[in-house]
């Protein structure tokens, strides 16, 4: 017997706004005195997150949690879908990797995975008065809906009430509640409840008649229209707008490499609140210019990417400024990048050696097992240019498949090259603004006072933004009721 009521968010089709949307409903559900989860069953994403207990996750949960109140849970994503390449991910279940499938591998054995699914359901639903579900890309992908796990075969399984998400910023949104309305199964539009539009600039009294028109065309209310709300909450996909960013507008300029299977953008939003600091991603070396600042990120192809950067001439261009003295820093994917050799004798990602950026002395080995644990203490003596983040305090978390040579939280190459396993190595404040005090010293720059914000309290103070927008455009009282009837 269910002891939580449950409310699901699917949308039309993907970056519709059902992760923020599901953020919202746990913020205000918890803001109104209910004890929260969010859920999602099967997250595809190169973001992710490691727990307390050191298992891996998809970052949207975790946003979720947050907003809740709640420490993740992998519980709260028992599925998570790591893409390697165009046609294959790395799988996690239930926090740890089983290894990568090609997509028709794992179409074929994905209902394998329901008792994962509802065993992890089974311990939020225990726990909390309501469960916020979150759908995946659009419940009608004719191809994919047979032995669906995450859109309306959650929702049966689970007795979900549905609320239906148009995106209007992106253009076409009533052909898209229409048509996904009409795609459905007759069983499953008794599940949509209502549909909610997303993302609205402008005078929402010019939308009111085809609101009527598209209530009649789908028989179901439009329980609100949500503006377009600025607020920052952490992103977990390619699709995020903070990956198209290229102005330099500050003292300070960070130039981010934009890798193709770029993941944990997030360990750069310190950064991104420093007063006097662009931060921008850059895909071609023509557009790298003369940052202060040259960031690898993480990636889930170390290998595929870097050779790309070796073809597109970024990783000459980089070699090019760290000859200059600019500080390059990599994490992850892009701190193995930087060393001697990557060395994937077990085939990994792809079988062989691959010569590295060779701006750290280090070599680097793929290992079948997937690290993954939670870290922190004081970083180690650095020299060069940011020696002055020696001895300070970090916390974080590790997730990769390789093993460098070292030991050290942040490593050293040449003089102005550093590199870390370390995700999340910039969200302690006195790191972050220790970065950027040492560049705008090292650039002559006087008097440059660096103030940041402490990332707990501005998260939730995005938050309650976002919750507040979202509580003001949609009838709440209807969607409550939804929650108590049921389907």
């Amino acid at each position: 017997m269910c002891v939580a009521k449950a409310i699901m968010i699917q949308g039309t089709m993907s970056n519709v706004g059902k992760s923020l949307i599901c953020t919202a409903l746990c913020r205000i559900f918890t803001q109104d005195g209910y004890k929260v989860a969010p859920f999602k069953s099967q997250n595809m994403a190169l973001n992710s997150y490691i727990t307390a207990d050191g298992m891996e996750m998809g970052r949207a949960q975790v946003v979720q949690a947050e907003a809740a109140g709640k420490q993740p849970d992998v519980c709260m994503n028992p599925i998570l879908l790591k893409p390697t390449n165009d046609n294959g991910s790395q799988v996690i279940v239930m926090g740890k990797s089983i290894g990568n499938m090609r997509a028709a591998e794992y179409y074929k054995n994905k209902r394998s995975f329901i008792p994962y699914i509802t065993e992890a359901y089974k311990k939020l639903d225990d726990e909390n008065d309501i469960i916020v579900i979150e759908g995946a890309g659009s419940p009608v992908e004719i191809n994919l809906k047979e032995n669906d796990i995450v859109n309306m075969g959650l929702a049966k399984l689970l007795r979900s009430p549905v609320l239906l998400v148009g995106d209007i910023d992106r253009g076409g949104v009533f052909a898209q509640l229409v048509g996904t309305m009409e795609l459905l199964e007759a069983e499953e539009r008794n599940y949509v409840k209502g549909i909610i539009i997303n993302k609205f600039r402008g005078d929402v009294n010019l939308l009111t008649p085809g609101l009527k028109t598209l209530e009649e065309y789908c028989k179901k209310p439009v329980f609100g229209v949500v503006p377009h709300i600025e607020c920052y909450i952490d992103d977990e996909d390619s699709l995020s707008e903070r990956l198209f960013r290229n102005d330099i507008d500050g003292v300070i300029d960070i130039a981010i490499i934009k890798l193709k299977r770029i993941s944990n953008f997030t360990d750069f939003a310190a950064l991104e609140h420093i007063d006097g600091v662009s931060l921008r991603y850059i895909d071609k070396a023509s557009k790298i210019g003369e940052p202060d600042i040259v960031i690898i990120p993480g990636t889930k192809n170390t290998v595929g990417d870097m050779l790309l950067l070796r073809q597109n001439g970024i990783e000459e261009r980089i070699k090019q400024l760290a000859e200059k003295g600019t500080v390059i820093f990599g994490i992850c994917g892009g701190f193995q990048m930087l060393g001697n050799t990557i060395v994937d004798s077990e085939g990994i990602e792809t079988a062989g050696t691959y010569r590295g950026f060779g701006l750290i002395d280090m070599d680097t080995v793929f290992e079948k097992e997937k690290k993954t644990k939670r870290v922190s203490g004081r970083i180690n003596k650095l020299d060069g240019m940011l020696k002055n983040l020696s001895d300070m305090e970090y916390c974080g978390y590790e997730i990769h498949m390789g093993k460098s040579k070292n030991d050290d939280v942040i490593l050293s190459g040449i003089k102005n090259v550093y590199g870390t396993y370390i995700h999340g190595i910039f969200d302690k404040k006195d790191i972050s603004e220790g970065l950027i005090k040492s560049v705008a010293e090292i650039k002559g720059i006087k008097d440059f006072k660096v103030h940041s914000s402490d990332m707990d309290e501005y998260k939730n103070q995005q938050y309650d933004i976002l919750a507040d927008g979202v509580r003001k455009s949609l009838d709440m009282n209807e969607i409550y009721g939804i929650i108590r009837n049921g389907v």
